[in-house]
């Protein structure tokens, strides 16, 4: 797999709406961290589809290491 780019050594909380469907950069090139903009296209990369199920705010992982994709585990503290 393509090494993946750490964008941020935090997470980043994001108020997410029900129903609503969001996609998680993975590679860590997008602009609009945490979401995918479309930087991945031309590597094995692709983003992650992440459906809010409740109203509320959300940790997105932004140094792509995470082992709960797309949320945050606490891996940017071990950077």
């Amino acid at each position: 797999m393509t090494e993946r780019v750490v964008a941020a050594k935090a997470p980043m909380g994001v108020d997410v709406e029900a129903g609503k469907t969001y996609w998680w950069c993975r590679c860590g090139k997008s602009a609009r961290q945490p979401f995918c903009d479309g930087s991945h296209k031309g590597s094995a990369i692709a983003p992650l589809k992440y459906d809010a199920t409740q109203d509320g705010k959300v940790w997105f992982c932004c140094c792509k290491q995470t082992a709960n994709e797309p949320l945050c585990d606490g891996s940017h503290k071990r950077l």
